[in-house]
């Protein structure tokens, strides 16, 4: 990553607050908690009151999550935004 890649991921983190990749994607593996995996629509058990992760960065974090990155094209510019883009790619890539 050069330096310039590097700020502008920095200047683009997730918002605190926001928590919309904890709410509107699918989980179709089983995790810690959640033994059936999580419906598209549904708040992980494991997101906070503050909106947040709570086993960011733990290796229980099912690979969906950890592969999930903010993006300013997924991510808008607010959590609203955020949870409708997401819904949108959850239907676009239902399988059948």
């Amino acid at each position: 990553m050069t330096i310039s890649e590097n700020r502008s991921q920095e200047s683009h983190r997730c918002r605190p607050g926001c928590g919309a990749c904890c709410i509107a994607p699918s989980i179709n593996t089983p995790f810690m908690g959640m033994s059936e995996g999580k419906p598209a629509g549904t708040p992980c058990i494991h997101l906070t009151v503050q909106w947040q992760c709570a086993i960011f960065g733990q290796p229980e974090r099912p690979k969906t999550c950890r592969d999930f990155n903010f993006d300013l094209s997924v991510c808008g510019s607010d959590r609203d935004q955020a949870l409708d883009t997401i819904q949108v790619l959850e239907v676009m890539t239902m399988p059948g």
